[in-house]
Formats: C-alpha cells, sequence, structure tokens
C-alpha cells in the first residue's frame, strides 16, 4: 500500500533531481570548475539564479521544513528551468497557487483555433478566461452572431449578453445566464489579479449594467462547465442546446465551448439553420 506523499520530503527531492538535470554549460558555466563532484548545477549557483540565500537551497533540499512562498516557487521554477508540468508540481508540492501572468494570451492558439473549424458542423467556439472570443466556426455565427462584423472590443461573451440589441433577448432565462457569467468572472478575477483588462471589463460593467453591478455585489462564485440553455432564436425560433466547456491542458486561460441540440426538434432546427 502506498503512503500518503509527505510533500516536505516530496518537495526535497524533487528539488534535488531537477538541479541535478541540468546541464552547467546552458549557463554559461564550466563543465568542470573544480572538479564538480555532483552532476547539475551546485546548491550556491542555483541559489544566485533564485534570489536566495544557499543555506535556505540546503535546507529545502535536506526537508527541513520549510515551506517557500510563490514568489520563491517561482522563483525556483525559472531558475531550474523547469517545464510548465513541473512547474505546477512544484506550486503543489509547495501548497501555494501560481499567479498568472500579467496580460494573459488575447490570442487563440492556432490548434485550439484549427480545432474550433474542425468540430463543424457542432456550433463551437474559443474564449479566454474574461470571457473574450477568440475564435468560432460558422455555425456559431449562424446561432448567435456574425463576429466578423463586430469591432474587438465588443466580441466578448458577457458584453454580448447585457449590451447586444439582437442578443439581450436570445435566453429565455437571461438572468440565469448572466448569474453564470458573473459567478465565471468573479472567479477568473481572483485567480488573475494582474489583469488590468479583466478589472477594466468588470469596472465597465458595473458602472453600465445595473443588473450587473446588483448580481456582482452578491458575490457568487462558480466555474459552470455543462448545462442546457433555452434559445430564442431571431430566425429559427426556440431550441435548446446542451453546452459542453473543455479546458486545454496547454492553453489553461483559453476554453473550447461547444453547443448540441438537446432533442430531436432542437436537431432538426439547428439543420434547417445552417443549410439555410
Amino acid at each position: 500500500m502506498t503512503r500518503a506523499v509527505d510533500r516536505t520530503e516530496e518537495l526535497a527531492v524533487f528539488l534535488r533531481t531537477r538541479r541535478e538535470r541540468l546541464d552547467p554549460a546552458a549557463f554559461g558555466l564550466p563543465a568542470r570548475r573544480q572538479a564538480r563532484r555532483t552532476p547539475g548545477l551546485r546548491r550556491e549557483e542555483v541559489a544566485e539564479l533564485a534570489g536566495v540565500s544557499i543555506d535556505y537551497i540546503v535546507r529545502l533540499e535536506q526537508a527541513r521544513g520549510l515551506r517557500p512562498s510563490a514568489e520563491v516557487v517561482e522563483a525556483l521554477a525559472g531558475a531550474l528551468r523547469l517545464s510548465p508540468g513541473e512547474r505546477a508540481y512544484l506550486y503543489g508540492l509547495a501548497q501555494q497557487q501560481p499567479r498568472s501572468a500579467d496580460k494573459p494570451a488575447a490570442v487563440a492558439a492556432e490548434p485550439l483555433a484549427q480545432l474550433i473549424a474542425d468540430l463543424s458542423p457542432l456550433p463551437a467556439m474559443l474564449l479566454n478566461h474574461r470571457y473574450d472570443i477568440l475564435a468560432w466556426n460558422r455555425e456559431m455565427t449562424r446561432l448567435l452572431v456574425d463576429f466578423e462584423t463586430l469591432p474587438p472590443s465588443q466580441r466578448n461573451a458577457m458584453w454580448l449578453c447585457l449590451r447586444h440589441p439582437e442578443l439581450q433577448k436570445f435566453y429565455t432565462d437571461r438572468e440565469t445566464v448572466v448569474r453564470q457569467g458573473i459567478a465565471h468572472l468573479r472567479a477568473a478575477w481572483a485567480t488573475h489579479p494582474d489583469d488590468a483588462e479583466l478589472s477594466d471589463l468588470i469596472a465597465e460593467f458595473l458602472a453600465q449594467d445595473e443588473e450587473f453591478a446588483r448580481w456582482w455585489a452578491e458575490r457568487d462564485v462558480a466555474i459552470n462547465g455543462r448545462g442546457l440553455k433555452v434559445l430564442r432564436h431571431p430566425e429559427a425560433g426556440e431550441l435548446t442546446v446542451r453546452f459542453e466547456v473543455l479546458a486545454p491542458l496547454e492553453n489553461p486561460d483559453q476554453r473550447v465551448l461547444i453547443y448540441r441540440a438537446a432533442d430531436d426538434d432542437s436537431r432538426s432546427v439547428l439543420r434547417q439553420l445552417f443549410t439555410s
């Protein structure tokens, strides 16, 4: 039977093995300086790269009960040139949460943009944590709105739901849709504290939309990745779709949103809409 993970011990071993795997030549260091007796970088070299004391590295690698801060974890991840997966693992061992980049990418990752196109005839689009719409396929434009006709500042799912005249009555249960969106934005706001664009977007909604301001003040937090929506399409009439939100491992700030017909009548409506 495998025993529970001892985080302190695992952190020590993980840091030591990653240090020993590094090639000194990659850092501009001589392969042999005073006859290196251990592989990889020395502790003092890692300490210098990370901006911490040698004693701190020694205590970490000897599992002497230290719990590095998020800032130190990030510095160690950079010094040890950890991959994204290794970085996430190090944060987990230290029981810290990684801070997001100041400005997460607002451009669709190319493989994900291609995936959105390949998902046709299912309506699909790619969003980031701000609900910015980064990519979409033809079916999604037929179902919602032609995003190409909108300025980039309006290609945001929350903005469209709140402000676009054609979509304000698009959802039969608009309150639930908006509330779920607000709960998602609040969660994103907490995990991306340095995202100025997100803060500005929320400030705009608070200043210009009374409903948003009222529901934001309730402080609901949730990430809803699956469910049903009843739509009132101006051409096709009423239909029900199932939505699914997928989170790509390689691009954690981007989300694939897919709609599927929830019943035979809705499937027929979508087929007719997409072939017209």
